[in-house]
């Protein structure tokens, strides 16, 4: 760390402690070229990942995408937004741990159904109507009478 005042290199740290939000850590150092002190804050770096789309585009990935979708599924269930806050989390850690760069909106898309699946099966049935883009009533019925097929083994 470059001393702002004298350009030493050379410091050390007099004190640090966690910064208000538990991911950031703030650290006083003193210079031992002048002896001035000053503040630097250290954060993990993130590497960017990006959605591969269903036509080949990429974009940022974005939380609050996914956040969104499942809210709109969710809306008018009895759903409280910390679930709805920990599921799109709990989808985000998955993502960086996968260690990928990139991530098709697929793969979200499953994880969120996924998710939704155990955390309210309307909102769930609403998240797959749109994402699996059911054309008529059949193929709705059908991933119902697979949901139905599943709770009858889990249930024995």
């Amino acid at each position: 760390m470059r001393c702002l005042f004298c350009n030493c290199t050379e410091s050390k740290v007099i004190d640090s402690r966690s910064a208000d939000d538990d991911k950031t850590i703030r650290r006083r150092r003193e210079c031992l070229g002048c002896g001035r002190r000053f503040t630097t804050y250290e954060t993990i770096e993130i590497a960017p990942i990006l959605v591969i789309k269903s036509n080949g585009n990429r974009q940022a990935f974005d939380v609050g995408k996914i956040k969104r979708g499942i809210i709109k599924a969710c809306e008018k269930r009895p759903v409280s937004l910390e679930k709805i806050d920990a599921l799109a989390e709990e989808i985000t850690k998955k993502i960086y741990n996968s260690m990928e760069q990139e991530v098709s909106s697929k793969q979200i898309g499953e994880m969120v159904m996924e998710g939704l699946k155990e955390l309210d099966e309307v909102a769930y049935v609403r998240y797959a109507s749109v994402y699996r883009s059911f054309k008529d009533i059949s193929s709705f019925m059908s991933e119902l009478q697979r949901m139905m097929e599943t709770k009858e083994t889990e249930k024995k």
